[in-house]
């Protein structure tokens, strides 16, 4: 692993894969139903590029290699990418957007949940995934902070299957198991994972050990498609995950209340829990005839979130329990088409029309106050509910004009309609440029006007006169709905290929929003509530490098950035008068705002068989104070890993690893309780070692 001052240099480029497999390709002829499945997952790449984006990419050779290996979730995999931020609960920021993510599985939008810190997918079932930013071409809508897009494991190209054993400390137990295969025209892949863990949120103190933070989480994601003719290919996937969380205590805290004669309480002693379930389907035809690529693909998820909470000892400590659903159940359609009209221009257009059913239900037990304002001990609950059916509807054309052998122009526009609390509506062109001016250099250019309705699911369901007179009333008189961001968004960037093996780069951007949407989280629930800046402004740069040997692969990436926003427009009632009218006259930071962040690593391959990787992510610290006026610590943290290949007595390829996670054992605390929208402090993990075996046939 290089030094420090190196790392800062490089990083991974824009449109080149981080890592990649080093098998040989086979010079053996393939089988026709390999070639044909190869053929139509191209054409499916072709209906969605990503000329102009910025993309950086995993190979599951490399996911696998890495420290903690194929058992990790997307999200943190992320970590591996420039400009990405990692916050408490599992969640990441990207280019200082909140959230703003899209998923695709295989080619096909994911509609968004009520995500949380549980995760859909593991590591081992991705072939490939990668990370796309910036000025988006037009197929890309409504979520466009990144767009994640997957491509999991099929039998006909990627055969075989493994059962897991995994785990260490903090109780930690992870099995899991997967096959790829065919069987009489069918291609199947199926995966499944359990994980239990003591430390299962990031806890709110530095300790070893964290108090009632437990978890079990249940994955599983089953894939199978089929050949109908040479160039037709229908397919399914489906995909559940079940997560339960103990939420963890910070113990020695001082009670502020009296609630049914009770005003001592132990605050280690609370039992809060949180469950969350995701199920999402998947059914899509896909065909290739000539000059035209094609895929029509029904969609449908449902996703809840509900928080339990420990109502006699909140009402001690904060004088409310609320006891929060949420449940979201989302469907439609989407179809995209690429025809190539002639040698150096393709046209491409698709729809999409979604529909949401969203329910809000609040339960919140609180104590009455008198005329001075002190509590009385007389628990009551309010009872507050709402249910809403939204609609997204959105279309687009653009074209790819190859002007010369080195230049290309990408020009789009894009219309979207949300039907939803707020109903608005926007066209929004899109348009990149790519010049590669010499061998090995390439240089982008892109603008790309961007629509982003906020989460209906999210939206409290209450009304401010609910909780006059009580111990939750509101903190400010207002509380006008979330409305839909729209903004500009400029990038550019250049990659230059130094030799064959060293590739380095720079990207850049800036983004000016109004009613720039954000979340917080405003309570003890895990559950966030969206509001608006009036006005927000979002830009930074990110410099990458990657070195790529036989035996060597090296990645750097340092990223500098800057969000910020002017007054709330939005869910005032969450915030302090006083922090009201701060906002309202200057630009602040967000609370996710982190002025510089990097990460780097290395996989060694030192002997057949043996992987030896390395892993550093830094920050310089998140936001906190009043009006994100200040910011935490920075920090470094080190993971490494260690893994070989061996046959077993069964004859079977094994493999063996060991993984060391924050190997200096650094205190790094996240989130302190406060700034805008963060409910309590959060510290990553301490130093924990892992191992695990797995069995691959």
């Amino acid at each position: 692993m290089r030094s420090l001052p190196l790392w800062i240099l490089a990083g991974l480029l824009p449109q080149v894969s981080m890592a990649q497999t080093t098998t040989e390709t086979p010079t053996t002829e393939l089988p026709e139903m390999v070639v044909q499945s190869q053929r139509l997952n191209q054409a499916r790449t072709d209906i969605s590029p990503t000329l102009g984006a910025n993309v950086s990419t995993l190979e599951r050779s490399t996911i696998e290699a890495l420290p903690v290996g194929g058992a990790p979730t997307v999200n943190q995999l992320l970590l591996t990418f420039p400009g990405v931020v990692q916050d408490s609960f599992g969640e990441i920021h990207i280019r200082g957007e909140h959230r703003n993510l899209q998923y695709r599985l295989n080619g096909v939008t994911i509609p968004e949940g009520i995500q949380g810190f549980g995760a859909f997918l593991d590591g081992r079932a991705i072939s490939s995934f990668s990370l796309l930013t910036g000025a988006l071409p037009a197929q890309f809508g409504y979520r466009t902070g990144g767009v994640i897009d997957v491509n999991l494991r099929a039998g006909a190209t990627d055969p075989g299957g493994w059962v897991s054993a995994y785990g260490g400390s903090y109780g930690t137990f992870q099995p899991s198991a997967g096959y790829a295969g065919t069987y009489k025209g069918w291609d199947y892949f199926a995966t499944g994972t359990f994980r239990q863990s003591l430390q299962g949120i990031e806890p709110p103190t530095g300790d070893r050990n964290s108090i009632h933070n437990r978890t079990d989480q249940y994955r599983g994601l089953v894939s199978v498609s089929r050949l109908l003719d040479d160039t037709t290919r229908v397919s399914f996937i489906g995909g559940a995950s079940a997560n339960r969380f103990q939420m963890p205590n910070n113990p020695g805290q001082a009670p502020e209340f009296t609630a049914n004669g009770i005003s001592d309480f132990n605050s280690s002693m609370l039992n809060a829990r949180q469950w969350e379930r995701n199920y999402f389907g998947i059914a899509s035809l896909q065909g290739s005839r000539g000059a035209l690529d094609w895929q029509v693909a029904a969609f449908g998820r449902r996703s809840s979130t509900h928080y339990v909470p420990d109502v006699q000892g909140e009402l001690v400590f904060n004088g409310v329990a609320s006891d929060v659903r949420r449940e979201s159940n989302a469907g439609g359609l989407q179809a995209d088409a690429s025809w190539r009209l002639n040698a150096t221009n393709t046209l491409r257009f698709g729809v999409m029309s979604m529909a949401e059913r969203s329910i809000a239900r609040n339960a919140s037990t609180v104590l009455p106050l008198d005329a001075e304002g002190q509590a009385i001990d007389a628990p009551f609950t309010i009872f507050a509910s709402r249910a809403r059916t939204n609609w997204l509807h959105g279309a687009y054309l653009q074209n790819e004009w190859r002007i010369t052998d080195r230049l290309t122009l990408n020009v789009g526009l894009r219309g979207d309609y949300a039907d939803q609390a707020v109903q608005a509506s926007q066209l929004s062109p899109r348009i990149n440029a790519v010049w590669r001016p010499l061998d090995g250099t390439t240089l982008s250019l892109g603008y790309a006007r961007y629509f982003t309705p906020p989460q209906q699911d999210l939206i409290a369901p209450f009304t401010l006169t609910q909780f006059e007179n009580t111990t939750n009333a509101p903190l400010s008189p207002r509380s006008d709905l979330p409305r839909p961001e729209r903004s500009h968004y400029f990038s550019a960037s250049i990659s230059q290929q130094v030799t064959s093996r060293l590739t380095i780069g720079a990207n850049a951007w800036y983004k000016q929003a109004t009613d720039m949407l954000d979340l917080g989280q405003f309570g003890r629930a895990l559950v966030f509530t969206p509001f608006n800046y009036q006005d927000g402004r979002t830009y930074g740069v990110e410099f990458t490098g990657q070195w790529r040997s036989e035996r060597l692969d090296l990645y750097a990436n340092l990223t500098l950035s800057r969000a910020t926003g002017r007054g709330i427009r939005s869910s005032q009632f969450n915030f302090e008068p006083d922090e009201l009218a701060y906002i309202a006259g200057k630009y602040v930071r967000t609370d996710h705002d982190q002025l510089v962040t990097a990460s780097s690593g290395a996989v060694y391959r030192p002997w057949d068989g043996g992987r030896l990787s390395a892993q550093m992510i830094y920050g310089n610290g998140l936001r906190r104070g009043f009006a994100n006026s200040e910011k935490q610590p920075s920090y470094a943290t080190f993971n490494f890993g260690l893994a070989q290949d061996f046959s077993g007595p069964d004859g079977g390829r094994w493999t063996a690893r060991v993984d060391l996670i924050n190997l200096t054992d650094q205190v790094v605390q996240l989130r302190d309780g406060s700034g805008i929208g963060v409910g309590a402090p959060q510290f990553l993990p301490r130093r924990a070692i892992y191992a695990g075996l797995s069995r691959a046939f």
